[in-house]
C-alpha cells in the first residue's frame, strides 16, 4: 500500500513594518533546517523551501501577506508552530 502524503499546514499574516525581508528570512530557515521534511512556505500558490533564504525572498512579502507554512511530515508540526510563532511575534524585531 502506497504512503498517503498529507501536507501538515498553518496560515499567518506578515504582521512586522518591514514584512519578510533577509534578516526574517534567516530567522525562518534556521528554524527549518531542524525539520525531518521540507518545510514550504506559500503565497499566491508559490512554493518556497523555507529552509532556503534567498527561496524564501522570491515570495516578496511586505506587510499584510498571508502565507501558508506546510510540512510533509506530522513530525515537523512543532517547527510549523515555531516558525508561526515567530511570524505572529515580527520576528522580535
Amino acid at each position: 500500500m502506497d504512503k498517503l502524503n498529507i501536507e501538515f499546514s498553518k496560515e499567518v499574516v506578515i504582521v512586522n513594518e518591514l514584512g519578510l525581508h533577509a534578516r526574517s528570512a534567516a530567522k525562518i530557515a534556521k528554524l527549518a533546517q531542524n525539520a525531518k521534511s521540507t518545510i514550504w512556505l506559500i503565497k499566491d500558490n508559490e512554493k518556497a523551501d523555507a529552509s532556503s533564504i534567498i527561496d524564501i525572498l522570491t515570495l516578496a512579502c511586505p506587510k499584510g501577506s498571508r502565507i501558508a507554512l506546510s510540512a510533509d511530515s506530522q513530525s515537523d508540526i512543532d517547527i510549523i508552530n515555531n516558525i508561526t510563532a515567530l511570524v505572529e511575534r515580527g520576528f522580535e524585531e
